[in-house]
Order: C-alpha cells, then sequence, then structure tokens
C-alpha cells in the first residue's frame, strides 16, 4: 500500500479523498489555488502546496505543476478525485513517466471512454445496446443538421468530450438546431477545449441509470448496482438514489451484464461508472435502455453506492492503483442494504433561474443523527467562489426503505442552516416531499414539468420574512433608558407610559436588493412591525450581521438591511434601465450595438459562469446606450454592462 497521496483537486471529493487515506494510513498531500488559500481541505490534510491563481486552467489544471509538487512533496500516488484532470490520459501517463502511480483506470481506458462517438463504436462491438444516431467524424453544421432531420427530432446534441450536461442541447425543431449547435459548440470549447458534436435521438420519456463498475489488474471486475439519477435541472443532476425505483432483478442483470462488458471491452481497472438512458414510458423494460457513456473516475454520487453496499469505494480505488485483488470478486456476495438518496446542496438562486450565487458563509450547520452523512468542502465563515463549482454539500439519507430515507432527507434538508449565498434548499424539500417522485413516476423532465409544484415560480418577497428581519434592525434603533427629563418619543409606549402624537412610523429597507417599507405600530402597550401586513414568523431563523439580517424559512433565504446600510444601486435591468451582470462570470459577448433599438426580451450579451452559458435580456423596450462592458473580461455581480434608455 501507499505511505502518501496528492490529492489534485479540492473542496468536497479533497476533503472526501483526505478522509479515507487518512483512515488508512496515507500521508496526505493538498494543493490549493489562491483563491483556496483558507479552504478546508488544505487544513484538513497533512500537507499543501500553492499550485497556482484561482483560475482552474493556471492552477488545478496545470499538470506540470502537480507533478512538480508530487516529486517535491514525496507523493506515492496522485488522486484526480472527479472533474479537473481526472478523465485526462495526458496527465495519467505524465504521471507514469514520473513514477508516480495514478489512482484511476489506464490511460487507454480514458482515451477509449472519453470520446463519445468512439465509445459507442467500441460499445457496439462489444454488444452493448446504443442509442440511435451519428457518431461519425464528419463536423459540418450543415452536415450535422441533415443528419438531425434524418434522425427524426427531437435529438440531442452532445458535446463528444463532455459530461455534466455541459455543451448539450436538446433541439425539438428543425428551426432551432443552427442556434442550439452553436451554443453547444461554444460551451464545449470552454469547458473541455473541444467543440466537436455528436447527435442522438432524444427519447421522449428518458431515465438516467448507471451502473458502478469496478475492475482490477488482475482480470476481475464486478458491479455494485445501480443508481438513478433522474431528478435533473439542464442535463444537471440533482437527487441520485440507490437502488433504481422499479429495477427488477433480471433487468439489473442485464444492465450489470452490459456494464462489466463495457469496461472489459476497454481494459478497464478502478472505479467508473457507466451510465445508460433508459425508457421510462410505463416502467422499466427489460430491453429498453442504451449505452450513453462512460465516466472513467469516480462519481459524485458514489455515496448512495457506498451506503447499500457498505464499501468504502475511495479505498478500493487504492487497492487497486496499488495492484491488489478486488476485496470482494464474486458478484453474488456483493450486499444491497436498504435505499439511499443524495441530495445536492448549491450556491444557487431557484428564484432567479438558478444563477450561482457567491459569498461568504455567513452561517452554515448541518444536522446529526442516524442515517445521515454530510459531504462537504466549506465551512462557515469560508467563501463560495465564483471560480469553481457552487457546491456547499452533498446530504445524503439511508433508512430501509425507499419512502423513509426520502423523509429522512427532507427532514435533514429542513434542519440544515446556510446563510450568506442562496441556496436551492427549499427546491430539494420540495423535491423530497413531490407526490409523484415519491410514487416512483419520474424521468429526467420531471422537474421541468413540475415548475410550479416545486416553488420555482415565485413571485415577491417573503413578507413575514421580511417583517423578521426588520424587527431585529429596528430594535437596534430603539434607544437606552436616559435621563427621565429627556423628552418623551414613540418608544416610550412600549415601556407601558402613554404619549399623545405619533402611533406609527415607517422604516426604509431593503428586502434582497429591492426597497421596502416597514411599518412600526406604536398603539396597544407595545411596538410591532409588519411588511406589507404581514407580522413576523416566530418560527424563522434568523441570522444577525452588523448591517445585515438573514431570515430563513421553509429553505428559503431573505435578506434585510435598513436602506441607509444598503451600499449601491440595487437595480439589475429595470428602474433607471441600467443592465448589470446577475452573476460574476466572463463575458463572453455583446450581441447589441450602442444606439440599437430593442425590444424587451432581445439577447443583450452572454455570461459564462460555473462553466455554463447565460443570457442577459431585455426587460424593456428602448436605446441600447453605454455600454461598459468589454468582451472577454471578468464581470462582478451587478457590475452595469450597459444601459436601455426609453425611447423619446
Amino acid at each position: 500500500m501507499f505511505a502518501s497521496v496528492l490529492i489534485a483537486n479540492r473542496g468536497e471529493i479533497a476533503c472526501r479523498i483526505a478522509r479515507t487515506a487518512q483512515r488508512m494510513g496515507l500521508r496526505t498531500i493538498a494543493v490549493y489555488s489562491e483563491a483556496d488559500a483558507d479552504a478546508a481541505h488544505v487544513r484538513q490534510c497533512d500537507e499543501a502546496y500553492l499550485i497556482g491563481p484561482a483560475p482552474a486552467r493556471e492552477s488545478y489544471l496545470v499538470s506540470d505543476r502537480l507533478l512538480a509538487i508530487a516529486k517535491q512533496s514525496g507523493a506515492d500516488c496522485i488522486h484526480p478525485g472527479y472533474g479537473f484532470l481526472s478523465e485526462n490520459a495526458e496527465f495519467a501517463e505524465a504521471c507514469a513517466d514520473a513514477g508516480i502511480v495514478f489512482v484511476g483506470p489506464p490511460p487507454a481506458a480514458i482515451r477509449a471512454m472519453g470520446l463519445k462517438d468512439r465509445a459507442k463504436a467500441l460499445m457496439q462491438q462489444a454488444g452493448v445496446p446504443v442509442v440511435p444516431g451519428y457518431h461519425g467524424e464528419q463536423q459540418d453544421n450543415a452536415f450535422l443538421k441533415r443528419k438531425a432531420y434524418e434522425i427524426g427530432y427531437p435529438v440531442l446534441i452532445k458535446a463528444i468530450a463532455g459530461g455534466g450536461g455541459k455543451g448539450m442541447r436538446l433541439v425539438e425543431k428543425h428551426a432551432d438546431f443552427d442556434a442550439a449547435i452553436e451554443a453547444a459548440r461554444r460551451e464545449a470549447a470552454s469547458a473541455f477545449g473541444d467543440d466537436r458534436v455528436l447527435i442522438e435521438k432524444y427519447i421522449a420519456t428518458p431515465r438516467h441509470i448507471e451502473i458502478q463498475v469496478f475492475a482490477d489488474k488482475r482480470g476481475n471486475a464486478i458491479h455494485l448496482y445501480e443508481r438513478d439519477c433522474s431528478l435533473q435541472r439542464r442535463h444537471q443532476k440533482v437527487i441520485e438514489e440507490a437502488p433504481a425505483p422499479g429495477m427488477t432483478e433480471d433487468l439489473r442483470a442485464r444492465m450489470g451484464s452490459a456494464a462489466i462488458a463495457a469496461a472489459k471491452a476497454v481494459g478497464y481497472a478502478g472505479a467508473g461508472t457507466v451510465e445508460f438512458i433508459a425508457d421510462g414510458s410505463g416502467g422499466l423494460k427489460r430491453d429498453g435502455f442504451w449505452f450513453m457513456e462512460m465516466n472513467t473516475r469516480l462519481q459524485v454520487e458514489h455515496p448512495v453506492t457506498e451506503a447499500v453496499t457498505g464499501f468504502d469505494l475511495v479505498e478500493w480505488q487504492f487497492r487497486v492503483a496499488a495492484g491488489e485483488r478486488l476485496p470482494v470478486t464474486n458478484q453474488a456476495e456483493i450486499p444491497l442494504r436498504g435505499h439511499a438518496v443524495e441530495a445536492r446542496l448549491y450556491a444557487e438562486d431557484p428564484e432567479r433561474g438558478f444563477l450561482p450565487s457567491t459569498g461568504k458563509l455567513v452561517s452554515l450547520s448541518f444536522p446529526e443523527g442516524e442515517g445521515l452523512r454530510i459531504d462537504s468542502g466549506v465551512e462557515q465563515g469560508g467563501e463560495i467562489s465564483p471560480y469553481y463549482d457552487p457546491m456547499i454539500a452533498k446530504v445524503i439519507a439511508h433508512a430501509d426503505t425507499r419512502e423513509a430515507a426520502l423523509d429522512r432527507l427532507d427532514a435533514a434538508l429542513r434542519r440544515t442552516i446556510v446563510a450568506g449565498p442562496r441556496t436551492n434548499l427549499a427546491f430539494l424539500s420540495a423535491l423530497c416531499r413531490s407526490a409523484d417522485f415519491r410514487n416512483g413516476d419520474f424521468d429526467t423532465g420531471y422537474i421541468a414539468r413540475h415548475y410550479d409544484e416545486l416553488g420555482l415560480d415565485v413571485s415577491g418577497i417573503d413578507k413575514a420574512a421580511a417583517a423578521c428581519g426588520a424587527e431585529r434592525l429596528i430594535a437596534r434603533l430603539r434607544p437606552q433608558p436616559s435621563d427621565p427629563d429627556a423628552p418623551p418619543s414613540p418608544w416610550d409606549i412600549a415601556d407601558g407610559f402613554q404619549l399623545s402624537g405619533v402611533r406609527t412610523t415607517t422604516f426604509p429597507i431593503v428586502v434582497n436588493g429591492e426597497p421596502g417599507v416597514a411599518l412600526v405600530d406604536f398603539t396597544k402597550g407595545r411596538w410591532r412591525v409588519t411588511v406589507e401586513g404581514a407580522a413576523p414568523d416566530p418560527d424563522a431563523t434568523v441570522i444577525e450581521t452588523p448591517q445585515t439580517v438573514y431570515v430563513l424559512r421553509g429553505g428559503r433565504q431573505t435578506q434585510v438591511a435598513l436602506a441607509d446600510f444598503e451600499a449601491g444601486d440595487a437595480d439589475h435591468g429595470t428602474g433607471d434601465g441600467a443592465v448589470r451582470a446577475p452573476m460574476h462570470g466572463k463575458l463572453l459577448a455583446v450581441l447589441v450595438s450602442d444606439g440599437e433599438e430593442v425590444a424587451k426580451g432581445r439577447r443583450l450579451a452572454l455570461i459564462e459562469a460555473m462553466k455554463m452559458e447565460h443570457a442577459i435580456v431585455a426587460m424593456r423596450d428602448g436605446i441600447v446606450t453605454e455600454i461598459a462592458a468589454v468582451v472577454g473580461s471578468q464581470v462582478a455581480e451587478g457590475a452595469r454592462l450597459m444601459t436601455i434608455a426609453e425611447q423619446t
């Protein structure tokens, strides 16, 4: 076994790997960018080395620097985690050339599965079913458009080198193909450095079911059953579970055998996940599944497999990389105990189209209890950076039944406290309670179809939460007991005195960046605060800072400040006509010119954040003026991009 490991990653997965490595007696070596100098994984590991500036391409993706630190620190092996260089065959080869073990599959296997078109050709040769489509070399847009027409709409455009929904577009009409393929290529080039795509038939009611496989260097290969990852938003997994609802023993055996065949076809060793698309119409079917891709690394959602099997998959990775035999080689000996569900807690704002939300974690706490596991790479007081994936934690619940596991997960989410960046807590909790999902009637389009039910169509502020925040802030303004000869004030009413004159007054407040008013009533022997007629909710969770109060109610965060304390202009595209960046990111394009007349809804600019494109649209009719944005530059959340002036 190894004596030391360099963890070539950050955040949650770096902390996860370090836990197992330290339990196994390995010396753990972290790397960090300038933005991660105070990160949790840096403190958790035995040693830590600065690797470069904040952007990943200048730090976590610089393989030469990683290898130099590995040599300097005396690392026996490098564990890449997931993302970054985990599926980079050149990096795996460079590790071998440097005499350092890469904790992952052979470079040839990574290459074979790294390009979706070639992987699908290999799978067809191995007898694994694949989705109909075009997986060839021709990349001319006009040619691909003809192929899409021949396949028949709807189709999926997918990045050949991609994963995680990046570089993927669903096209339902022939007329939409051109714009979709351009967007997919841009996103693929940004995320993977490769803009090539393939075209596949879109399965109308798809279930995303993946098989966890493991192989050693001695020819043994097994599977650790399936995970259902069908609850997705924009092709990004939201909730994962094991086993898959509706799975039969026969179908599990068929999918497991296909996954093992896929692994053996490329000489696999280590942990891998074979992803299938399954036809969910009328329930899972014996012959209704097709190969999508193989992820040649540990998956984000591996904890649900660990929960139902009892195995530590990171430990298995280390043992296989060290040349050991798989701890279990007989498929019949793999246990399947109960049900596990994982929710991905992100710093994002569901009420604003799930835009990433960055900033300081003013408060962060998770519940503890039987059957609960929290995997996180951030701590209270830390920062959610605009440079990396905005994951706060993975919340995993395990129980004897699916219903009990969902109940346990929902309860855990309700007891989780996050203040500062906005989160998807309320959204995740609503998913756990959603009736059709609990009944097993769902597919990858479930979230889009149940938008309203899941609380995503929220308009207006949470008035009771705003009143809570205003009450705390206004209480700070109450005068302390003073000279009995001091002139009376309305606050005296609250102390049981009678006072003629003022009975109510108002305080200007700012709620979630928008102006508001809190009414203070001094009648009836006490003072009371309301916002738009709503009184404070006594059950809300309140976190106070010197200038701001964060109120958490039903998983939804409301941020309240007194107007005098709110710095800057909160307008993001209405009011004075200023068009502001809704998030920190890179400005990819400005789609209008100075003096151009635009209509409400017109696309004005494109911003890339977290490797995803976001369009900025006009919120009113008008004339474009004062374009301040520079294409290619980083823009801060709230930065003025341009102005839409009213037509005269």
